[in-house]
């Protein structure tokens, strides 16, 4: 039976009610490739917009936060923390951003991991198209959830 579908055949967020709280972890991933000028400009602080990762950072929080108003069927979570973290790699022109999520609830913070890489990379997108318009967005995935009925994940 699928699980987001009702008796009439319609799109329904799935019961929850039922499940016991419990604590729960994702960290999701997505990198986006910029070109080599790019890069020197957000390490020094030369972006005309302003700080690039600073300002994803807070996105992607927000980005967290707001998950179940862009993802139809996603619940709206305790979320307790949420952390991202940038990783630029000079060598192949690209910047990994990692988004760990944590909450206390019934169901799993994943989707707020992934909406948080994403956020922040359009953020990034943003701020430094003026400059680069062959920017890619890619691999945008989950590496980790620990935590609820399904159990630990680890790509």
């Amino acid at each position: 039976m699928l699980t987001h579908i009702n008796s009439k055949g319609y799109a329904k967020m799935v019961d929850i009610s039922e499940k016991d709280d419990s604590s729960r972890t994702a960290t999701a991933v997505a990198t986006i490739t910029i070109n080599k000028e790019v890069i020197e400009k957000i390490k020094n602080g030369q972006v005309k917009k302003g700080d690039v990762l600073s300002v994803a950072q807070v996105a992607g929080i927000m980005g967290a936060k707001n998950t179940s108003l862009n993802i139809p069927m996603c619940h709206q979570i305790n979320l307790v923390g949420c952390d991202l973290d940038f990783e630029i790699d000079d060598k192949n022109n690209k910047i990994k951003i990692f988004a760990t999520c944590k909450s206390l609830g019934k169901t799993g913070v994943e989707m707020e991991a992934l909406n948080a890489c994403s956020i922040a990379a359009l953020t990034i997108y943003d701020m430094c198209k003026a400059i680069d318009k062959r920017m890619i967005i890619e691999n945008i995935h989950l590496l980790e959830k620990k935590g609820g009925k399904s159990g630990d994940f680890k790509f």
